[in-house]
């Protein structure tokens, strides 16, 4: 094997950061630090190929590593000063994760590594602080005993409790050095106990268990959890960090803290983070204590009493700031950076791009392109589509009153209401049944991550904006608030009690992470508007890509919202979506189940209006922008009356006899109505559909531009077509009615007839069907069911499985399936073209605002895509990020 550690120091590095794929984020960032002379702990870093071999040789380290292991223990002994078992300083070092990708939590830690019943005596002797050494000791044998050696954490935790009953101590402050050394008695008692063997002394042994539980915990249940939640696949593995450790828990003048070089809730140019005095970085972000902030203006904001880093240690503040301009300009993005100061001297233990909320991660690619950082093409590649999502989160409408119960810190924007649950099972099954529920905890941990993704908010009574709750409800885009003052959680009675109030489990509460807020039920929300840096960026990549975006909208509000968004036309309206209302489903149940023409032209009769209605609205929206009318195409289950009361219903309306309707219906019904009597289908058979919705397609047209002064913009498309035959029967209607309305009124209407592809016939044949159609449009939702020939309906019962196992790289119904459906689509394009060559090509399922198969749409060079309102936004950003990556 290649080198398998990588040494630093301050000044120099084996590493950079261009090596994260080996070395990690953690271990490229420390290289890097050291490589600009920061005062980064010496140490070394094991290469993600030993988490390979490691895995692939039964959990087993590679037998070159024990030689370079040595060298590299040597070599930090001889940078140190200090090498293990020194009678007079004994060398103590962490053993951190550090993977390609940050997962904040989700592996395994230890600290303190290198103490023993020997050193332990030796350290108390060099600080000068017995109490401080014996605290550090028994902090060890509880981290090691439980991350190497599977002691259950709450086996300590417990016994602690019981000493601090026993001597009526109710703070570990209180707590003297000659407790911790009977604690620590008491800790080696329960490692003995559960294991059968003592408490390991061997410094080099307890260092190789660590590298190993470190490795393993690459594959513990809420690290797999976290990859599939974040899409980082499982080969990549883990570097493992070896550093000297620094005490931020030494003495008063001891901190340990995290900070971002800007806000990653808004993005604001300004220092933001938490500190606290006297303690170890595990205690920041656990939650445990309530973290001071970083600055004396952060300090003011929160109104809060504890002093700031900025006026408690001046010098290191000042320090500690010029180190996160420098990193930030340096890697020309917003840092996320953890800190040590040992009895007054700043030690750098991390950084690395910082999380941020979508908002925040807009300002600052804006802000940064502005201020010259970054060009404007480096902040469009910066923003994850996806994460435009958030900016949709409604926030609480403030005219509205409402009942505050508490307030804590903002540790996440948006907000949500649901019903309380207190734990991550529960609200994962109850989320599984469609119900909205926040997750109410003491703190979060790591155990959490699937409740916190199930949940609609998360609210916690400890921690702080650094602390892991915080963290992880960023990057999934959960509104949250921690440590909301006077909350009082109570696990075993399933409640919490605030304000004088007890809420218990099920009640209805809102979480408001922008403003900190928690509010007694549900309140009513508002949706942000789409302004300021949003706006800036969205003309960015309006002007960089090339694939236009449409939308899937059929009724005013979509259409309204899709122009808000900055939608090109309507990619897809969805006709037979305008009857699932009122005394429109009574007349096209009349329609569907009439026996003769006649009987039909009569139901039709009575959609043509409520038909022109809504087609002239849709044009007067769009205004200048095109409008695809997909004609009727109702799965004809979804359409039948089944109960007697439904067709007593229609029985009336039509003034027929209820039991022929019945026997009707029956000859009506399908076994597979998905691939039954719908689409052209229904043109085919009853060409009287065609004539209906063409008239009120023309006359809405002509209504509309009386209205707006434009003429519209009319695409009249066929679903589920297979052949041009079928097209060329549906065409030569559409054009009669054409020719009739323009004899009424002396106007000509100007439109396109093209057709929906979703059949692999249709994408094989689609150089015949480019003949007749003027323009095709990719229907990949219902094309990867026939392709695949999966029902999107009942997949669920197998999907999971097919992706966890790598039979599909993702699910086919959210991303592309490109080898297969993909290719169909690519062969579609290309014959479609060759017939045709100004054929106009487009996408309009939910494919279209999927980012990873805009990418591919980009490659294959359609013309549009058309998606859900909402989704816009992201497609934009993500054609715009497509075209840039093809430019290269």
């Amino acid at each position: 094997m290649s080198k398998l550690a990588y040494n630093f120091r301050q000044g120099e590095a084996d590493g950079a950061a261009s090596m994260k794929e080996l070395l990690g984020g953690k271990g490229a960032g420390l290289a890097e630090m050291a490589r600009l002379g920061l005062p980064v702990p010496p140490g070394f870093t094991l290469t993600t190929e030993v988490c390979a071999y490691f895995y692939a040789h039964d959990k087993t380290l590679p037998p070159d590593l024990s030689e370079e292991l040595d060298a590299a223990l040597t070599h930090l002994g001889d940078v140190a000063g200090h090498s293990f078992d020194d009678p007079d300083w004994p060398l103590l070092v962490s053993v951190r994760s550090g993977a390609r990708a940050s997962m904040p939590g989700m592996m395994d830690t230890v600290l303190n590594l290198g103490l023993n019943d020997n050193t332990v005596g030796a350290l108390a002797k060099k600080c000068g602080d017995e109490r401080f050494a014996f605290d550090c000791y028994r902090r060890f044998i509880e981290m090691y005993s439980s991350v190497v050696l599977g002691v259950a954490h709450h086996e300590f935790e417990e016994a602690l409790e019981q000493y601090k009953e026993r001597r009526a101590i109710i703070l570990d402050a209180e707590l003297h050095a000659d407790d911790w050394r009977a604690v620590v008695t008491l800790y080696k008692e329960i490692v003995a106990e559960h294991k059968g063997v003592d408490f390991p002394q061997n410094p080099h042994q307890q260092l190789v268990g660590a590298i190993k539980a470190v490795f393993s915990s690459w594959m513990n249940h809420r690290a797999i959890v976290y990859r599939e939640l974040h899409n980082i696949p499982a080969d990549w593995g883990t570097a493992v960090n070896v550093q000297v450790m620094v005490f931020g828990n030494m003495d008063d003048n001891s901190a340990t803290g995290v900070a971002f070089s800007r806000n990653p809730s808004t993005g604001a140019r300004e220092l933001y983070g938490e500190f606290l005095i006297n303690a170890q970085g595990e205690d920041v972000v656990a939650g445990m204590r309530t973290p001071q902030s970083i600055s004396e203006e952060a300090r003011l904001t929160a109104k809060s009493d504890a002093p700031s880093l900025e006026a408690t240690m001046p010098a290191v503040f000042a320090e500690f700031k010029a180190y996160a301009e420098k990193l930030e300009a340096h890697y020309r993005d917003m840092q996320d950076m953890e800190f040590t100061v040992e009895r007054g001297k700043l030690w750098m233990l991390q950084t690395r791009g910082g999380k941020r909320t979508a908002p925040a991660a807009l300002k600052i690619a804006v802000d940064m392109a502005n201020e010259g950082l970054i060009t404007r093409d480096d902040a469009l590649m910066r923003i994850d589509p996806a994460s435009l999502d958030q900016l949709l989160h409604p926030t609480v409408d403030p005219e509205i009153g409402h009942a505050v119960l508490t307030s804590g810190l903002p540790a996440s924007p948006g907000a949500a209401c649901g019903e309380i649950v207190f734990g991550p099972e529960e609200a994962m099954e109850l989320a599984g049944q469609g119900r909205k529920v926040i997750l109410a905890r003491v703190e979060t941990s790591p155990e959490d991550i699937g409740g916190m993704h199930a949940a609609q908010a998360i609210l916690t009574a400890r921690g702080g904006m650094t602390s892991h709750a915080a963290v992880v409800a960023r990057g999934m885009g959960k509104p949250c608030v921690t440590a909301a003052v006077g909350l009082r959680i109570d696990y075993e009675d399933q409640s919490f009690s605030v304000a004088g109030r007890r809420f218990r489990k099920g009640d209805m509460i809102t979480v408001d992470g922008s403003s900190g807020q928690v509010i007694a039920g549900a309140v009513k929300m508002r949706r942000p508007e789409l302004t300021g840096e949003f706006a800036v960026l969205m003309g960015w990549a309006d002007a960089a890509r090339r694939l236009k975006v449409r939308a899937n909208a059929e009724t005013p509000m979509d259409a309204k919202a899709a122009r808000k968004f900055g939608a090109e036309g309507i990619g897809l309206a969805r006709t037979e979506h305008m009857f699932f209302e009122g005394e429109r489903i009574v007349a096209v149940r009349e329609m569907i189940l009439a026996d003769s023409a006649d009987g039909r032209k009569a139901a039709l009769a009575k959609l043509l209006p409520m038909q022109r209605d809504d087609f002239k609205e849709l044009f007067e929206i769009m205004a200048g922008l095109p409008v695809t009318i997909r004609l009727l195409d109702p799965p004809l289950h979804e359409f039948l009356p089944h109960s007697d009361a439904e067709i007593a219903h229609v029985a009336t309306a039509m003034g027929a006899d209820p039991s022929k309707l019945r026997k009707r219906a029956q000859e009506l019904s399908e076994f597979n109505p998905m691939l039954g009597f719908r689409g052209v289908r229904l043109g085919v058979a009853f060409p009287e559909i065609v004539d209906m919705q063409a008239r009120a397609i023309f006359e809405a047209a002509i209504a509309a531009a009386a209205e707006t002064g434009e003429p519209a913009q009319i695409e009249i498309m066929v679903p589920l077509v297979f052949s041009k035959a079928e097209l060329d029967l549906i065409k030569r209607r559409v054009d009669e009615t054409a020719q009739a309305i323009e004899a009424e009124t002396g106007l000509r209407s100007s439109y396109h007839i093209g057709a929906m592809i979703e059949l692999p016939r249709a994408t094989l044949r689609a150089g015949d069907i480019a003949l007749t159609a003027e323009f095709l449009s990719f229907g990949t939702n219902d094309l990867t069911q026939t392709t695949l020939g999966i029902s999107r309906d009942d997949a669920g019962a197998f999907l999971g499985a097919y992706v966890a196992k790598g039979v599909l790289p993702a699910d086919p119904f959210v991303t592309i399936d490109q080898e297969g459906v993909g290719e169909l689509v690519a062969i579609g394009c290309e014959r479609a073209r060759k017939a045709r060559p100004n054929v106009a090509l487009g996408v309009c399922g939910e494919h279209g605002g999927d980012p990873a198969s805009i990418d591919f749409f980009e490659e294959v060079g359609v013309d549009y895509v058309s998606c859900s309102p909402f989704r816009v936004p992201i497609a934009r950003l993500a054609a715009a990020r497509a075209a840039l990556r093809r430019k290269g």
